[in-house]
């Protein structure tokens, strides 16, 4: 054999450690941070989602204001303000600059951002990008104060600076960051859509966007009620797998595994465990869950999955709602026909449940406007009520919409259609392609609820197409047979004797009862009634 001429020790010599803040200011794309426009979404996002969240939490109908303004050609300052319930000085280095730091991960329970990295990695893009720290102002109504904020990248540690005592006010969170690689602009992919479509699929929400260049842009809230707040769930025996039983047992107190079952799943009952003992009977039921081992919790896991289970929880999932949907779909597109589906609870992976809400706007505002003037049909994509922007080819939604035959429902060429499908999808648990939170998964049984949903709607815009085209037919056929009431009335008069001006009025009468529902003006906001009749063919 050749000799070797580095030795082992020489070859991991340099072999570091490297904190969590450390790898991701290395791999920032893995955090939406690739190209200027994505970065600059990226950052609004991470911040009105988190002031969404909070406000919700408190119970406070959000009012929230993004400013954007342009230092230098790809240098970008950002406010963020917001009614919210504001972050208490000790909590504030932890909330906007620690990764993987946070209330929200570790619970089972529907959120916007469950991974602890959105806001601490907005404050680690502004070190990377301009050197410079977040400045924050916060008032939690008792507290009120202001700071620096930045990251010690090699601890992963908050660094607070300069803080100072403000005099009292109303509760709310005001961020100031400068960031470089960033880009405004008017775009299917900029922070004016994507404030667009948070109003959208967030009608409790206001909305204030400033941009770079003094336009100041208001999308009203919609509805004055607060949604549904979601359960505090257990997760459920079906969507659980072997490494999570593990992590859930070595961080129980517990004294026994059955009853760290009992006490962690829902559904678990004693009758249960009796079943679990009967399936697995060489596992020890009785000893403590932190000394449980991969083998016995893989035992665990296949019982599981032989055991015949109530459904979960459904009532863990906070959907928009069918009316909210619509009032702010008429309110943001302005559309000539709505329609809105919500479609009953389901699970995917056996036990995770999750909620589609689907609605297609036809006409008016609707549809992606060409630079011909036209409209094409696009797809406005949502997860747990936040837009996804980007990644759209690899989306579950996007798989979803596209298997469809368009055709079937009126609609002969989706990408010429004045058409916007929007798609919602809400769970406590959200399978994202990526860490940037673009994409859902491609789950088989995500993706056949989103055609159902869809096609529901479609329907009911087939009848609407229906209607609109056979209007069209019967003024077509008005207009062409009054073209001879003249002639008629003046031929008549010669045969009959009669007056003519009688005669014509007289045939006018007889035509306009025949295509009477012309004449009748459109009721309900969807155009529903002109369904009808176009569909009966009056």
């Amino acid at each position: 054999m050749p000799e070797s001429n580095v030795s082992a020790e020489e070859i991991f010599s340099e072999f570091k450690e490297h904190s969590i803040s450390e790898f991701f200011r290395k791999n920032s794309q893995m955090l939406g941070y690739s190209g200027k426009v994505k970065s600059l979404t990226t950052i609004v996002h991470e911040y009105v989602t988190n002031s969404l969240d909070a406000c919700e939490e408190a119970g406070i109908l959000p009012d929230i204001s993004v400013e954007i303004k342009q230092i230098s050609e790809s240098k970008y300052g950002i406010v963020v303000k917001d009614n919210g319930p504001g972050i208490p000085i000790k909590i504030v280095g932890k909330a906007l600059a620690r990764v993987l730091a946070g209330t929200k991960f570790h619970r089972y329970i529907q959120q916007r951002g469950q991974q602890g990295i959105g806001a601490a990695g907005c404050t680690l893009f502004a070190l990377i990008t301009t050197g410079k720290p977040i400045h924050v102002i916060s008032s939690t109504g008792k507290q009120s104060f202001e700071c620096d904020i930045s990251i010690d990248i090699k601890t992963n540690s908050p660094v607070v600076d300069n803080v100072n005592s403000l005099g009292g006010g109303s509760s709310g969170l005001s961020i100031y960051g400068e960031f470089g690689e960033v880009k405004y602009e008017r775009s299917d992919h900029g922070v004016y859509e994507y404030l667009k479509r948070t109003a959208l699929s967030n009608p409790h929400i206001s909305l204030r966007l400033v941009e770079p260049d003094g336009k100041d842009i208001v999308f009203p809230r919609a509805v004055n009620e607060m949604p549904k707040k979601p359960k505090l769930i257990k997760p459920h025996p079906l969507g659980v797998g072997t490494n999570d039983l593990l992590e859930f047992a070595h961080r129980s107190t517990g004294r026994k595994i059955s009853q760290f079952l009992m006490d962690t799943f829902s559904r678990v009952s004693q009758g249960k465990i009796a079943e679990i003992k009967e399936l697995v009977p060489s596992l020890d039921l009785d000893k403590e869950p932190r000394n449980l081992k991969w083998d016995d919790a893989e035992s665990i896991v296949d019982a599981f999955k032989k055991i015949k289970w109530i459904a979960p929880e459904l009532d863990s999932v906070s959907p928009i709602g069918e009316e909210q949907i619509r009032v702010a779909i008429k309110n943001i597109l302005n559309p000539e026909f709505i329609s809105v589906i919500e479609r009953k609870p389901r699970v995917f992976r056996g036990g995770i449940p999750f909620v589609v809400e689907a609605g297609i706007a036809y006409g008016g505002g609707a549809g992606k406007a060409g630079n011909d003037g036209g409209a094409s049909g696009n797809v406005l994509r949502f997860a747990n009520k936040v837009p996804l922007l980007f990644d759209g080819s690899s989306c579950a939604i996007t798989e979803a919409v596209k298997g469809i035959q368009w055709k079937r429902y009126g609609i002969s060429n989706f990408d010429e259609e004045p058409v916007s499908v929007f798609v919602n999808v809400s769970g406590v648990y959200i399978p994202y392609s990526g860490v940037g939170k673009q994409a859902i998964a491609q789950e088989e049984e995500i993706i056949d609820e989103i055609k159902l949903a869809v096609m529901d709607c479609a329907r009911n815009i087939n009848k609407y197409i229906r209607g609109i085209r056979n209007k069209n037919l019967q003024e077509s056929k008005y207009k062409t047979i009054m073209r001879y009431v003249n002639q008629l009335s003046s031929d008549l008069s010669d045969i009959t004797g009669r007056e003519k001006e009688e005669i014509k009025k007289s045939l006018e009468k007889i035509i306009e009862g025949r295509y009477e529902s012309l004449f009748k003006e459109d009721e309900g906001e969807d155009g529903q009634q002109l369904v009808e009749r176009g569909v009966t063919g009056e």
